[in-house]
Formats: C-alpha cells, sequence, structure tokens
C-alpha cells in the first residue's frame, strides 16, 4: 500500500513539473481559427509584415483584445515620444521586474542597437538601480521604479520627468510600461516558450 501511494505522489509532482513547463496556449492552426482570428492574423501581417509570435499567440484567443493591443504596440514601439534607448529602457525595466524571459530575450538587443549602454542593461539585468545614468534615464528610471514600488508618483519625480520628457513623454513612458506589463502577465499566464535555442537571461529577484 505504502508503495502504490508513493507511486502515486511520485506521478503527481512529475504531472505537475510537466504542466509548469507546457505552453498553455500554444499556436493556433490555420484551419482552426474562427472567421475573427483569421482577420486578426491577417491584419497583423498588413500591419507589421510578420507572422504573429510571442504574446500575440495566446491573445489570439480574443482576437479583439490582440488587434487592440497590435495597434497600441504599433504607437509605443514605432512612433512615441521617446528615443529608442529610453523606450527599450523602458521595456526592460518591465520585462525584468516581472522576470519576463520572452520580453527580456526580444528587447535587450534592441536596448544595445538604440544606445542604452551594456552596463545599464546588465545592472537591469541583475535587479540593481544603473550608475552614472544619463538626466533623462535617470528620470525614466526613477518614475518607472517609483511608480512601481509605491503605486504613485511624488511631485519631485514628475516634475524631474517632464522636465526631462515632457508630458507627451511622461504619458508615452506610462503607456509603455503599462502595455508591457499587460504583455507580460499574458506571457507568465500562457507560459509562452523561448524561441527555439534561447536561453533564459534574468534570474528571479528576491521576494
Amino acid at each position: 500500500m505504502r508503495l502504490l501511494m508513493l507511486a502515486a505522489a511520485m506521478a503527481m509532482v512529475g504531472g505537475a513539473v510537466r504542466a509548469d513547463a507546457q505552453d498553455r496556449m500554444p499556436p493556433i492552426p490555420a484551419d482552426r481559427m474562427t472567421e475573427a482570428q483569421t482577420q486578426a492574423v491577417a491584419e497583423f501581417k498588413a500591419a507589421r509584415s510578420a507572422d504573429i509570435s510571442g504574446p500575440f499567440v495566446p491573445l489570439l484567443r480574443s482576437p479583439d483584445v490582440m488587434s487592440r493591443a497590435r495597434a497600441m504596440g504599433d504607437y509605443l514601439r514605432f512612433k512615441s515620444a521617446l528615443p529608442p534607448r529610453l523606450s527599450e529602457f523602458v521595456i526592460l525595466l518591465t520585462a525584468r521586474s516581472w522576470t519576463q524571459q520572452y520580453e527580456w530575450n526580444a528587447h535587450q538587443p534592441l536596448a544595445l542597437q538604440g544606445g542604452l549602454r551594456a552596463d545599464i542593461v546588465q545592472a537591469v539585468a541583475e535587479g540593481r538601480r544603473p550608475e552614472k545614468l544619463a538626466d533623462d534615464e535617470e528620470a525614466v528610471y526613477t518614475l518607472c521604479d517609483e511608480l512601481r514600488r509605491t503605486q504613485t508618483v511624488s511631485d519631485g519625480t514628475y516634475a524631474r520627468a517632464v522636465a526631462m520628457l515632457g508630458e507627451r513623454g511622461v504619458i508615452d513612458t506610462l503607456g509603455l510600461t503599462g502595455y508591457y506589463t499587460m504583455l507580460a502577465m499574458v506571457l507568465n499566464t500562457a507560459r509562452t516558450p523561448l524561441p527555439d535555442g534561447a536561453k533564459p537571461a534574468l534570474k528571479p529577484l528576491p521576494k
């Protein structure tokens, strides 16, 4: 009896491990998509000149949400008031706060290409406040960090952010961190895997 109980317990543990590693919302075959899903995919391809991937794979379960998320991403990624150096900085800070490996894998090289220093990227990956930030980077970091930790923004932090980024830049910064927080929640819930060959770069943050 004890052996049977042990075997059952081991099977349950093994099942739990497999469940933790699984892709809960894998790509939907084209022949199983609804009309709304097929249309959302076509609109995505027309806008991005690419197939859906990453968070848009699970988001396709709600095609209206996916299409609206893509439209917001089109602005925040490519047309915001922030230069790539700062917008990618915001995305990395968000990915780090959620330990979101897919976001980090996609945007870490873009941050470097956009001009964010490698030592800043490394500090963010390690959960440290980067040193020797430029004034606009300091404003972005403090705004995002303070908002995440306290769910509000002090007068001094707000004033400095507006001085460095302008009101539109502040809103776009908040839009970026909110948008990529939503994507991180989707990716973490769906357990969307990294692309083939990619390895997790982020260690869990201490709690």
